[in-house]
């Protein structure tokens, strides 16, 4: 059997930026001194005149941006998601939100993932932060086929978009050729009838070696990728609670304010069933290979099947 490709999301959102670049003159990248980690360096070697280094001063970063943006410019703002969201947060509202101004957030680095960097480097909480910013667009790509076609959805809409990509190389899930994004619209990546699981980012992955897990137990598992956070696809999380009655979310992020609580919002309006919110159960994260991180926060194949294995008991 033939080794399953990984890519991380960053390097997929370096590449995407490169490859717009050549189609579209008005598309300049900031960064924040982070260049190679977050992979905008792609862009800087191929267009240096549009690519502007702002230096460790992230705050000052989305102010630039956010000018650029009213000059007919397409600015996609980079740093880690700990200083786009955290450092920078009364900049990203106030100078780009609040104007709604056209201009891309390219948050890399985000989630436990991160690894050895460590708790204050771990953002779990930037989805949240993110979410009640009015009319701020939040995508969190799978692998890179989705994170390259989110990169350039977002450049072609129009308003404040938050792109949140990983460190980690993750297995590529999507099928490059006949993958169709679209901004809003979640995918049903395997059908079921005891559980929905409704996962986003990294945690996709995760949900489909659970279902496969599960499937051997005797357990129908339909899979659901809600790579949008917001605006989400309530259609779709209302049609699986209907037609399933018991859902599970799961997310590289807190379970406070992320996709588990975006998901619940829309079933106690709408639908409500029992749900189960996987995720960073409101603690810090610590330094540690990814991996095993994954696997200690019960983000893994296996952590998300035990989950789902004692709720539905």
């Amino acid at each position: 059997m033939s080794e399953v490709k990984k890519i991380a999301t960053r390097e997929s959102y370096g590449n995407a930026l490169a490859e717009l670049g050549k189609e579209h003159d008005n598309l300049v990248v900031l960064d924040a001194d982070l260049a190679g980690a977050t992979k905008t360096a792609t862009f800087k070697k191929a267009f240096p005149d549009r690519f502007y280094d702002c230096g460790i001063a992230e705050s000052n970063l989305m102010g630039v941006a956010a000018g650029l943006s009213t000059t007919g410019l397409v600015p996609f703002a980079s740093t880690f998601a700990m200083f786009a969201a955290g450092r920078a947060f009364e900049q990203v509202r106030n100078s780009i939100g609040y104007p709604h101004l056209n201009v891309k957030i390219g948050a890399t680095h985000a989630g436990i993932s991160v690894g050895e960097d460590g708790a204050t480097h771990q953002c779990n909480e930037d989805i949240a932060l993110m979410r009640t910013i009015p009319g701020m667009t939040i995508i969190n790509p799978s692998d890179d086929v989705e994170a390259k076609a989110a990169v350039k959805a977002a450049y072609e809409m129009e308003g404040p978009v938050y792109l949140r990509f990983g460190r980690l190389a993750v297995p590529v899930i999507n099928d490059g050729e006949d993958y169709k994004f679209e901004i809003g619209k979640g995918v049903t990546l395997r059908e079921g009838k005891d559980v929905a699981i409704i996962a986003t980012g990294l945690c996709v992955n995760s949900a489909l070696e659970a279902a496969k897990l599960l499937e051997a137990d005797g357990v129908d598992a339909r899979v659901i990728n809600i790579h949008t956070i917001k605006p989400i696809d309530e259609e779709l999380i209302i049609k699986a609670a209907k037609e399933v009655g018991k859902i599970v979310t799961v997310e590289e992020h807190s379970i406070i304010g992320g996709l588990g609580g975006a998901v619940c919002e829309v079933l106690s309006e709408n639908a409500p069933v029992p749900v189960k919110r996987i995720g960073v159960n409101d603690v810090f994260g610590e330094s540690g290979p990814a991996v095993k991180l994954l696997e200690k926060y019960g983000l893994d194949g296996k952590g998300v099947y035990e989950s789902v294995k004692a709720f539905l008991n």
